[in-house]
């Protein structure tokens, strides 16, 4: 379990296959404090820690993962927003946020605002998980949608996110990891009767 509150940007060091699942060597300052079999969100996909090597770690995708995800976009030198999980006891800065992507969307405009910027995504064929003023998590961080209509939703940024997040590269085209408010689709279930 996640906040949404990126801790840093780690460097994605190497890229490798095995069969069908990819290794990520990831450069973080938070490495040291790491240890094997633990948890940490990766552009907002929860991956278990396989192998730590000194200011580098591993974690491994399987292929139900990159469908799902934009890491199989991922390549040496890009940036990954990382989160470690969340202590009981700590703080819920963001919301809760599983670390299990339900679908990537694409981000259609950048627009800066001179101090804050919008960001418009296409809106995912699961509109009905999408609220108003709700929560929704985008490469890892807990954001709020600022506008929604059927074919675009809206996220602003302020400063501080801009600076400490993927967000300061991404542009128009690139993809973007959505994970819907947990809340909602358990609501949508409990509706649905299923």
């Amino acid at each position: 379990m996640f906040t949404g509150i990126v801790e840093e940007v780690g460097t994605v060091v190497r890229v490798s296959d095995e069969g069908s699942n990819r290794h990520f060597q990831v450069r973080a300052r938070m490495t040291p404090e790491l240890r094997i079999d633990q948890s940490v969100s990766h552009n907002g996909v929860c991956l278990t820690v396989v192998g730590i090597e000194g200011d580098t770690y591993t974690v491994t995708a399987v292929q139900e993962t990159l469908d799902r995800t934009n890491l199989g976009d991922l390549r040496p030198g890009d940036g990954i927003d990382l989160e470690r999980s969340l202590r009981l006891g700590d703080r819920l800065d963001g919301h809760l946020v599983q670390g299990h992507v339900d679908t990537v969307t694409e981000c259609l405009a950048v627009e800066d605002l001179g101090g804050s910027w919008r960001f418009s995504f296409r809106t995912p064929a699961q509109r009905h998980l999408l609220v108003p003023k709700g929560s929704i998590c985008l490469n890892g961080v807990s954001l709020t949608i600022a506008s929604l209509d059927d074919q675009q939703f809206s996220v602003a940024i302020i400063p501080y996110t801009y600076a400490h997040t993927t967000f300061q590269h991404l542009q128009p085209g690139h993809q973007v990891n959505v994970e819907f408010d947990v809340l909602g689709k358990y609501v949508e279930r409990m509706m649905a009767g299923r």
